[in-house]
Protein backbone atom coordinates (compact mmCIF):
# COMPACT_ATOMS: atom_id res chain seq x y z
CA UNK A 1 0.00 0.00 0.00
CA UNK A 2 3.08 2.51 1.05
CA UNK A 3 4.48 1.77 -2.08
CA UNK A 4 1.54 1.85 -4.42
CA UNK A 5 0.70 5.64 -2.51
CA UNK A 6 4.17 6.66 -3.50
CA UNK A 7 4.53 5.58 -7.22
CA UNK A 8 1.35 7.46 -7.26
CA UNK A 9 3.17 10.59 -6.01
CA UNK A 10 5.74 10.32 -8.26
CA UNK A 11 3.80 10.49 -11.30
CA UNK A 12 2.14 13.08 -10.14
CA UNK A 13 5.42 15.42 -9.27
CA UNK A 14 7.11 14.33 -12.37
CA UNK A 15 4.10 15.07 -15.36
CA UNK A 16 4.33 19.00 -14.42
CA UNK A 17 8.03 18.97 -13.89
CA UNK A 18 8.23 16.97 -17.50
CA UNK A 19 6.04 19.32 -19.02
CA UNK A 20 7.92 22.07 -17.61
CA UNK A 21 11.48 21.28 -18.64
CA UNK A 22 9.72 21.13 -22.39
CA UNK A 23 8.59 24.29 -22.35
CA UNK A 24 11.82 25.67 -20.86
CA UNK A 25 13.72 23.72 -24.00
CA UNK A 26 11.41 25.13 -26.39
CA UNK A 27 11.93 29.24 -25.53
CA UNK A 28 15.54 29.21 -24.98
CA UNK A 29 17.49 29.18 -28.05
CA UNK A 30 21.02 28.22 -26.71
CA UNK A 31 19.40 24.76 -25.22
CA UNK A 32 17.26 24.28 -28.18
CA UNK A 33 20.20 23.98 -30.39
CA UNK A 34 22.68 21.39 -28.79
CA UNK A 35 25.80 22.86 -30.10
CA UNK A 36 28.40 25.33 -31.27
CA UNK A 37 26.73 28.67 -32.83
CA UNK A 38 27.18 28.89 -36.20
CA UNK A 39 29.60 31.44 -38.08
CA UNK A 40 29.39 33.79 -40.38
CA UNK A 41 32.45 35.67 -41.28
CA UNK A 42 32.97 38.96 -43.03
CA UNK A 43 35.66 40.97 -44.71
CA UNK A 44 35.83 44.61 -44.01
CA UNK A 45 38.15 47.34 -44.60
CA UNK A 46 40.17 47.49 -40.91
CA UNK A 47 39.30 51.76 -40.41
CA UNK A 48 35.85 51.30 -42.80
CA UNK A 49 32.53 52.31 -41.24
CA UNK A 50 30.92 49.07 -42.03
CA UNK A 51 33.81 48.02 -38.88
CA UNK A 52 32.31 50.63 -36.27
CA UNK A 53 28.76 48.65 -36.26
CA UNK A 54 30.51 45.20 -36.52
CA UNK A 55 32.90 45.88 -33.79
CA UNK A 56 29.60 47.08 -31.54
CA UNK A 57 27.69 44.03 -32.41
CA UNK A 58 30.69 41.92 -30.84
CA UNK A 59 31.44 43.86 -28.16
CA UNK A 60 27.52 43.91 -27.12
CA UNK A 61 26.78 40.23 -27.97
CA UNK A 62 24.82 40.95 -30.42
CA UNK A 63 25.59 38.21 -32.19
CA UNK A 64 25.79 35.23 -29.46
CA UNK A 65 22.01 37.02 -28.87
CA UNK A 66 20.92 36.53 -32.10
CA UNK A 67 22.10 33.02 -32.15
CA UNK A 68 25.36 33.27 -34.16
CA UNK A 69 28.95 33.94 -33.97
CA UNK A 70 30.59 37.00 -36.08
CA UNK A 71 34.00 36.47 -37.41
CA UNK A 72 35.59 39.99 -38.62
CA UNK A 73 38.14 39.72 -40.97
CA UNK A 74 40.00 43.02 -41.42
CA UNK A 75 41.80 43.92 -44.57
CA UNK A 76 43.97 47.01 -46.01
CA UNK A 77 41.66 47.88 -48.49
CA UNK A 78 38.53 47.02 -50.90
CA UNK A 79 40.34 44.47 -53.42
CA UNK A 80 41.13 42.68 -50.88
CA UNK A 81 38.17 42.30 -49.24
CA UNK A 82 35.93 41.69 -52.59
CA UNK A 83 38.59 39.19 -53.72
CA UNK A 84 37.83 37.78 -49.92
CA UNK A 85 34.29 37.42 -51.02
CA UNK A 86 34.51 35.82 -54.30
CA UNK A 87 37.47 33.60 -53.59
CA UNK A 88 34.89 31.89 -50.85
CA UNK A 89 37.11 32.89 -47.79
CA UNK A 90 34.93 34.69 -45.98
CA UNK A 91 30.53 34.49 -46.34
CA UNK A 92 30.66 37.89 -47.01
CA UNK A 93 31.50 41.37 -47.67
CA UNK A 94 30.78 45.30 -47.85
CA UNK A 95 30.45 46.73 -51.53
CA UNK A 96 28.21 49.16 -53.12
CA UNK A 97 25.39 48.61 -55.37
CA UNK A 98 27.27 48.97 -58.91
CA UNK A 99 29.55 46.08 -57.88
CA UNK A 100 26.91 43.84 -57.32
CA UNK A 101 25.23 44.82 -60.38
CA UNK A 102 28.44 44.29 -62.50
CA UNK A 103 28.95 40.67 -60.31
CA UNK A 104 25.48 39.69 -61.62
CA UNK A 105 26.03 40.80 -64.99
CA UNK A 106 28.74 38.11 -65.19
CA UNK A 107 26.55 35.43 -63.72
CA UNK A 108 28.12 35.59 -60.36
CA UNK A 109 24.62 36.63 -57.92
CA UNK A 110 24.72 38.42 -54.61
CA UNK A 111 22.22 38.70 -52.01
CA UNK A 112 22.86 42.56 -50.96
CA UNK A 113 21.75 43.83 -46.89
CA UNK A 114 21.45 47.35 -47.05
CA UNK A 115 24.26 49.64 -44.90
CA UNK A 116 24.70 53.06 -45.57
CA UNK A 117 22.25 55.28 -47.69
CA UNK A 118 25.28 57.97 -47.93
CA UNK A 119 26.02 58.13 -51.44
CA UNK A 120 29.16 61.36 -51.11
CA UNK A 121 29.19 64.96 -51.47
CA UNK A 122 30.59 67.44 -53.21
CA UNK A 123 32.89 69.34 -50.27
CA UNK A 124 34.16 73.24 -51.28
CA UNK A 125 35.93 75.92 -49.20
CA UNK A 126 33.71 77.52 -46.91
CA UNK A 127 33.83 81.10 -49.03
CA UNK A 128 33.06 79.57 -52.73
CA UNK A 129 30.75 80.34 -54.84
CA UNK A 130 29.78 77.27 -55.37
CA UNK A 131 25.81 75.88 -54.24
CA UNK A 132 24.61 73.59 -57.34
CA UNK A 133 25.33 72.19 -59.96
CA UNK A 134 25.31 74.99 -62.39
CA UNK A 135 27.69 76.17 -60.79
CA UNK A 136 30.38 73.59 -61.43
CA UNK A 137 30.04 74.66 -64.96
CA UNK A 138 34.04 75.67 -65.64
CA UNK A 139 35.51 74.45 -62.76
CA UNK A 140 38.48 72.54 -61.57
CA UNK A 141 37.09 69.50 -60.38
CA UNK A 142 38.65 66.71 -57.96
CA UNK A 143 37.10 63.17 -58.49
CA UNK A 144 37.59 60.58 -55.95
CA UNK A 145 37.45 57.07 -56.97
CA UNK A 146 37.89 57.13 -60.71
CA UNK A 147 35.70 58.18 -63.84
CA UNK A 148 33.09 55.48 -62.99
CA UNK A 149 32.35 56.60 -59.43
CA UNK A 150 28.98 56.30 -59.06
CA UNK A 151 28.61 60.03 -57.66
CA UNK A 152 30.29 61.38 -60.53
CA UNK A 153 28.29 59.59 -62.87
CA UNK A 154 25.23 60.57 -61.09
CA UNK A 155 26.50 64.44 -61.14
CA UNK A 156 27.00 64.23 -65.01
CA UNK A 157 23.59 62.84 -65.15
CA UNK A 158 22.05 65.59 -63.35
CA UNK A 159 24.39 68.47 -65.25
CA UNK A 160 23.42 66.82 -68.81
CA UNK A 161 19.42 67.14 -67.79
CA UNK A 162 20.16 71.14 -66.77
CA UNK A 163 22.24 71.64 -69.87
CA UNK A 164 25.56 72.24 -67.69
CA UNK A 165 28.73 70.55 -69.25
CA UNK A 166 30.78 69.69 -66.85
CA UNK A 167 34.67 69.55 -66.70
CA UNK A 168 36.80 69.23 -70.06
CA UNK A 169 39.99 66.83 -69.62
CA UNK A 170 42.08 69.56 -68.40
CA UNK A 171 39.45 70.54 -65.35
CA UNK A 172 38.74 67.14 -64.02
CA UNK A 173 41.71 65.47 -61.52
CA UNK A 174 41.01 61.58 -60.17
CA UNK A 175 42.51 60.33 -57.18
CA UNK A 176 42.10 59.08 -53.96
CA UNK A 177 40.23 60.87 -51.32
CA UNK A 178 43.22 61.98 -48.87
CA UNK A 179 45.08 63.14 -51.94
CA UNK A 180 42.00 65.18 -53.23
CA UNK A 181 41.62 66.82 -49.50
CA UNK A 182 44.87 67.85 -50.15
CA UNK A 183 44.34 69.42 -53.41
CA UNK A 184 41.57 71.53 -51.99
CA UNK A 185 43.51 73.01 -49.64
CA UNK A 186 46.03 73.74 -51.79
CA UNK A 187 43.48 75.62 -54.39
CA UNK A 188 44.21 72.96 -56.73
CA UNK A 189 40.95 72.38 -57.36
CA UNK A 190 37.68 74.04 -57.00
CA UNK A 191 35.50 71.25 -55.52
CA UNK A 192 35.73 68.06 -54.84
CA UNK A 193 33.13 65.26 -55.37
CA UNK A 194 34.08 62.77 -52.81
CA UNK A 195 32.52 60.12 -49.85
CA UNK A 196 30.95 61.06 -46.71
CA UNK A 197 33.33 60.41 -44.62
CA UNK A 198 36.45 62.44 -46.28
CA UNK A 199 34.01 65.34 -46.50
CA UNK A 200 32.90 64.95 -42.85
CA UNK A 201 36.34 64.78 -41.72
CA UNK A 202 37.19 68.18 -43.73
CA UNK A 203 34.20 69.99 -42.49
CA UNK A 204 35.01 68.56 -38.72
CA UNK A 205 38.80 70.63 -39.31
CA UNK A 206 36.91 73.93 -40.26
CA UNK A 207 36.77 76.24 -43.26
CA UNK A 208 34.97 73.64 -45.67
CA UNK A 209 31.40 72.87 -46.21
CA UNK A 210 29.03 70.27 -48.42
CA UNK A 211 28.16 72.37 -51.66
CA UNK A 212 25.29 69.41 -51.99
CA UNK A 213 24.92 65.73 -51.35
CA UNK A 214 24.83 63.27 -54.01
CA UNK A 215 21.95 62.24 -52.69
CA UNK A 216 19.79 65.67 -53.07
CA UNK A 217 20.75 64.69 -57.02
CA UNK A 218 18.57 61.78 -56.74
CA UNK A 219 15.50 63.86 -56.51
CA UNK A 220 15.75 65.27 -59.71
CA UNK A 221 14.75 61.97 -61.04
CA UNK A 222 11.89 61.25 -58.91
CA UNK A 223 13.74 58.79 -56.67
CA UNK A 224 13.52 58.38 -53.31
CA UNK A 225 16.80 60.37 -51.55
CA UNK A 226 17.35 57.91 -49.24
CA UNK A 227 18.39 54.49 -51.09
CA UNK A 228 21.17 52.08 -49.68
CA UNK A 229 23.97 52.15 -52.05
CA UNK A 230 25.84 49.95 -49.85
CA UNK A 231 25.35 46.98 -48.25
CA UNK A 232 26.44 43.54 -47.13
CA UNK A 233 26.89 41.18 -50.03
CA UNK A 234 26.61 37.14 -49.53
CA UNK A 235 26.63 34.81 -52.76
CA UNK A 236 23.18 33.68 -53.30
CA UNK A 237 24.35 30.50 -53.39
CA UNK A 238 25.10 30.40 -50.29
CA UNK A 239 22.89 33.06 -48.60
CA UNK A 240 19.80 30.22 -50.09
CA UNK A 241 20.91 27.71 -47.58
CA UNK A 242 21.75 30.04 -44.54
CA UNK A 243 18.88 32.23 -44.34
CA UNK A 244 18.23 32.10 -40.90
CA UNK A 245 21.97 33.07 -39.98
CA UNK A 246 21.54 36.03 -42.85
CA UNK A 247 18.54 37.09 -40.80
CA UNK A 248 19.99 37.01 -37.64
CA UNK A 249 22.69 38.99 -38.93
CA UNK A 250 20.31 41.76 -40.37
CA UNK A 251 18.57 41.93 -37.06
CA UNK A 252 22.02 42.24 -34.91
CA UNK A 253 23.16 45.04 -37.08
CA UNK A 254 20.13 46.78 -36.68
CA UNK A 255 20.08 46.88 -33.21
CA UNK A 256 23.83 47.96 -33.07
CA UNK A 257 22.85 51.23 -35.02
CA UNK A 258 19.70 51.72 -32.64
CA UNK A 259 22.12 51.77 -29.59
CA UNK A 260 24.53 53.61 -30.81
CA UNK A 261 22.00 56.39 -32.32
CA UNK A 262 20.44 56.12 -28.41
CA UNK A 263 23.76 56.00 -26.58
CA UNK A 264 26.10 58.84 -27.36
CA UNK A 265 28.25 57.01 -25.14
CA UNK A 266 28.91 53.83 -26.58
CA UNK A 267 31.04 55.49 -29.43
CA UNK A 268 33.94 56.76 -27.04
CA UNK A 269 35.07 52.92 -27.44
CA UNK A 270 35.02 53.14 -31.24
CA UNK A 271 37.91 56.47 -30.90
CA UNK A 272 40.39 54.18 -32.04
CA UNK A 273 38.59 52.56 -35.23
CA UNK A 274 37.19 56.38 -36.45
CA UNK A 275 40.66 58.14 -36.30
CA UNK A 276 39.37 61.30 -35.37
CA UNK A 277 41.55 64.20 -35.26
CA UNK A 278 39.13 66.70 -33.01
CA UNK A 279 36.15 66.43 -30.95
CA UNK A 280 34.71 68.25 -33.85
CA UNK A 281 35.95 65.63 -36.75
CA UNK A 282 34.56 63.15 -34.14
CA UNK A 283 31.00 64.99 -33.90
CA UNK A 284 31.39 64.88 -38.11
CA UNK A 285 31.86 61.57 -38.24
CA UNK A 286 29.16 60.21 -35.68
CA UNK A 287 26.19 62.24 -37.35
CA UNK A 288 27.56 61.45 -41.06
CA UNK A 289 27.17 57.31 -40.00
CA UNK A 290 24.11 57.68 -38.42
CA UNK A 291 22.81 60.21 -40.82
CA UNK A 292 23.20 57.25 -43.82
CA UNK A 293 21.16 54.64 -41.50
CA UNK A 294 18.84 52.47 -44.13
CA UNK A 295 15.27 52.33 -43.62
CA UNK A 296 13.53 49.16 -44.53
CA UNK A 297 13.24 47.92 -48.29
CA UNK A 298 9.76 48.45 -50.08
CA UNK A 299 8.59 47.87 -53.35
CA UNK A 300 8.88 50.87 -54.34
CA UNK A 301 12.39 51.81 -52.76
CA UNK A 302 13.91 48.39 -54.55
CA UNK A 303 12.55 49.58 -57.83
CA UNK A 304 14.31 53.27 -57.41
CA UNK A 305 17.72 51.44 -56.59
CA UNK A 306 17.12 49.41 -59.85
CA UNK A 307 16.80 53.07 -61.71
CA UNK A 308 19.74 54.21 -59.96
CA UNK A 309 21.28 50.96 -61.21
CA UNK A 310 20.65 52.32 -64.67
CA UNK A 311 21.65 55.70 -64.07
CA UNK A 312 25.03 55.22 -62.60
CA UNK A 313 26.15 52.96 -65.55
CA UNK A 314 25.19 49.44 -64.25
CA UNK A 315 22.01 49.12 -66.65
CA UNK A 316 24.00 47.18 -69.35
CA UNK A 317 21.42 44.05 -69.08
CA UNK A 318 19.34 43.19 -66.72
CA UNK A 319 19.08 45.07 -63.71
CA UNK A 320 19.36 43.34 -60.49
CA UNK A 321 16.24 41.46 -59.64
CA UNK A 322 13.97 42.16 -56.75
CA UNK A 323 14.47 38.66 -54.82
CA UNK A 324 18.54 39.44 -54.62
CA UNK A 325 17.48 42.70 -52.11
CA UNK A 326 17.41 41.71 -48.78
CA UNK A 327 14.10 42.17 -46.72
CA UNK A 328 13.34 41.44 -43.22
CA UNK A 329 10.01 38.84 -42.94
CA UNK A 330 8.26 41.33 -40.57
CA UNK A 331 8.86 44.31 -42.17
Amino acid sequence: MTTMIWNTFLAVVRLPLALALLLFANTSPALANDGPLPELSLSVLQFGTAHWELDQVQHRGLDTANGYRLVVHAVANLSASRLAVASGSVDGAVADLLWVQHRYRDGQSYLYVPFSSQIGQVVVPENSDIHGVADLSGRRIGVAGGPDSKGWVLLKAVAERQGVKLGGRDQVQYGSPPLLNQALKRGQVDAIVTYWHFAARLQGQGGWRTAFRMSDLLESFHLDPDLPVLGYVFPERWAETHTQLVASFARSIRQARTGLAANPDQWQRLHPLMRASSPAVLQALHDGFLAGTPRPLTDRRIADLQTLIGLTGGGIGEPLPAHLFFRDPRE
